[in-house]
């Protein structure tokens, strides 16, 4: 699913326009970057969670070459799927 089927989704489930829709998901979207540049953790009861990991740097090998490689740490954004998201799946 793109973003143009998910804004017809929530258009149709939410009884807006879709211009409307679009609306609100691009301000959810933006609030949760915010949030996860800010450090903040966001928990969503019922979906999931998002949060920010630091992954430290480490060395790594270049497959080209062969020779060692320092890979530089950095933050990356998780998603954990809360409980009944996870059941749902299933």
């Amino acid at each position: 699913m793109n973003k143009t089927e998910l804004v017809e989704k929530i258009a149709a489930g939410a009884g807006l326009s879709k211009v409307d829709a679009k609306k609100a998901l691009d301000a959810t979207v933006a609030a949760i970057k915010d949030a996860l540049i800010a450090g903040d953790k966001i928990a969503l009861v019922g979906f999931g969670t998002f949060s920010v990991n630091e992954r430290p740097a480490r060395e790594g090998i270049n497959p080209a070459t062969k020779e060692k490689i320092t890979i530089a740490a950095k933050k990356v954004a998780k998603f954990k799927a809360g409980a009944e998201l996870a059941d749902a799946i299933k």
